[in-house]
This record gives structure tokens, sequence and C-alpha cells, in this order.
């Protein structure tokens, strides 16, 4: 769904699957300042909305995806998987319960998938599950705390979900920051993207979503075997690192292109940006036994690594905190 804010003078549509958004305004590093500081929102509003209500919804909720979702207080916001019965992450949601429903956005063209496999899981429970994308928009900002949405706007973290009919107003006039700002200090802040660090073999140790989308002790769920096997005997076979990119080198390396160490394949970098302050960065998922302290190519691009996965992940090893490192 093409976004209005796309025929504002200066906007530059970002590319696939975001090109129904605006990827800058005209000047990148200054939006992601304005951003940062609070004056600008980021038009996401290409994610699609799926909303699931009835009072068995967090439940059931519980019961097929990653999250500990039974006891999810109104307001807070989570993330959850659902993953394949071997473990690998089929999607990803951003989610939030307002106390009669639980509203979650999920990545372009994945939500009518995502519908149609929980409706066929609802058996005789109570829930309802709508895919209301037509009728909302994802917007982001830096701190949604110092907001006050507007009526019939639903706060998830620092994304809100606007009426569409209000994409325009700018959640009270803000600024705009394109996808371009947001992706940069999405990828600054370790944060992995499905579909961009992912592909169909990952599993959740391998990008760090173990405790930011995956509960390690709550009850059964399809996939769960393989997160306990990795977690408790073994480690993953990959891992998520973030990269500081050669700067004297004009073009960035696309997603999916390869990462190399010694002349051999080892991986694929996932998304790359240009920060205000970092200069060119990267994510990329690599092998596992990649050494941490290797300067790696990504295409051709020279490379240094920042562990966010470390090569121990698994095992009863914790990512340590400092290094889930979010957006300020």
């Amino acid at each position: 769904m093409r976004s209005p804010l796309l025929d504002t003078p200066g906007a530059v549509a970002a590319e696939t699957p975001d090109a129904d958004v605006a990827g800058h305004y005209g000047d990148p590093f200054a939006e992601q300042r304005a951003f940062l500081a609070g004056e600008a929102m980021v038009d996401r509003s290409n994610r699609e909305v799926v909303r699931v209500s009835g009072p068995d919804r967090l439940s059931w909720l519980n019961s097929l995806s990653s999250q500990k979702l039974d006891d999810l207080k109104p307001g807070q916001a989570t993330q959850t998987l659902l993953l394949d019965a071997q473990g690998r992450v089929e999607h990803h949601l951003t989610l939030v319960d307002d106390g009669e429903a639980v509203w979650a956005h999920v990545e372009p063209g994945t939500s009518a998938e995502l519908v149609a496999f929980l409706d066929k899981m609802r058996f005789m429970l109570r829930v309802e599950v709508a895919d209301v994308t037509a009728d909302y928009a994802v917007v982001s900002v830096a701190d949604a705390a110092r907001l006050t949405p507007p009526a019939g706007a639903v706060p998830v973290g620092d994304d809100v979900l606007l009426p569409r009919e209000l994409l325009a107003d700018r959640l009270g006039g803000l600024k705009l920051a394109g996808l371009w700002a947001y992706e940069a200090l999405r990828i600054e802040g370790h944060r992995p993207r499905l579909g961009f660090e992912t592909d169909h073999k990952t599993i959740p140790h391998e990008v760090g979503w173990i405790g930011a989308a995956l509960h390690l002790s709550k009850g059964c769920y399809k996939g769960q075997e393989t997160v306990a096997r990795v977690h408790n005997l073994g480690h993953p076979p990959r891992r998520l690192v973030f990269l500081h990119l050669d700067g004297s080198v004009d073009t960035l390396p696309k997603h999916g292109a390869p990462v190399v160490h010694d002349e051999v394949e080892v991986g694929f970098v996932g998304s790359s940006a240009r920060h205000h302050e970092l200069g060119p960065i990267a994510l990329a998922v690599v092998k596992r036994t990649v050494p941490v302290d290797a300067t790696l190519r990504a295409e051709g691009v020279a490379a240094t690594q920042e562990v966010i996965v470390p090569p121990d992940a698994g095992r009863n090893v914790s990512i340590d905190p400092a290094l889930r490192r979010r957006i300020r």
C-alpha cells in the first residue's frame, strides 16, 4: 500500500520490499539526527498489521509462539516468533495487548500467510484474527513515551499504529525521517530484521532473538525442541555480527552479498547503511567458526567485526546484555 507521504517534496522511495515508503526526504544524516532528537517520525506504513481479539487470545498465542504471552500486561510491548517444526524462524511479530486485543505488526507481504496459519489453529477457542493493514499504518519514533498519540492510535513500544487517515498529520506535526535513517539506527542497535538477517535456515540463537523474542522457560510451542537442544547441548552454526565497513569505498554491499574470509565465503550481508557518526556499517550472518578478530570482506569491501552473538552462544551461554544495544 503506497504511502501518501511519498508525495512529499524531496521524497525518494526506498528499495524493495520497502518501495511503498520513503527511503529519505533529501538529507538522510540530518533525518537520523532529527529522529534521535525526538523531532521526527519514520513512515513504516508498508508493514502489515494483524489484530487478534477474544478472551483466549493471550493463552492461545502463548501456546503457538516463542514468547511468554499468557501474562502480558496491557500496554507492554514485546516480540515473538513463530517457528517451524525444525525450529527455523517463519514469522517475527512486534506486538502489544491493549486489554481487549493483541495488535501486531509484521514484515511487508507476510500478514496473509500469518493470518491463514492463525485461523487454521483457532479450533474451538474464543479468538478472532483480522488483517487490519488497510486501516492502520506503522510509524516509528525514538521515544513514544514523550508523545500523546491521537485518538484511535495504538502505541507498540516506540512504534505507533495510526489510523491511515491520520498518517499525513505526522503525529502532531513531527518532521519526516526516511527509512534509511531508521535502518541505519537499527543496524547500529544490532537488531535483526526478518528476511534481511534471516533466511530459510535461521534459528533464533543465530541472530540474538533469545530473550528479546523467545522465552527459554515457557511452555511448549512448535520448534521448541530445537531451541532447547541448542541451548542445552550445542551451539548454533552461524552468528550475527556487526560490521564496520571501509569508508573509502563509495558503494555499500547489497543484501545477500557474500562475506568472505581468507578467500572462502563464510556468510552473507543482511543490511547495510551509512550512519551519521559511524560511517558505513552492516549486519551480517557468518559461520560460528569465523575468528571474531578476523578482517572480512563484504562484497569486496573490507570490514572489521563487532561481536553480537558470541561463538559460544547456546549451551546455556547468554548474550552479554551490553551487546543488546537499542536506539537511544
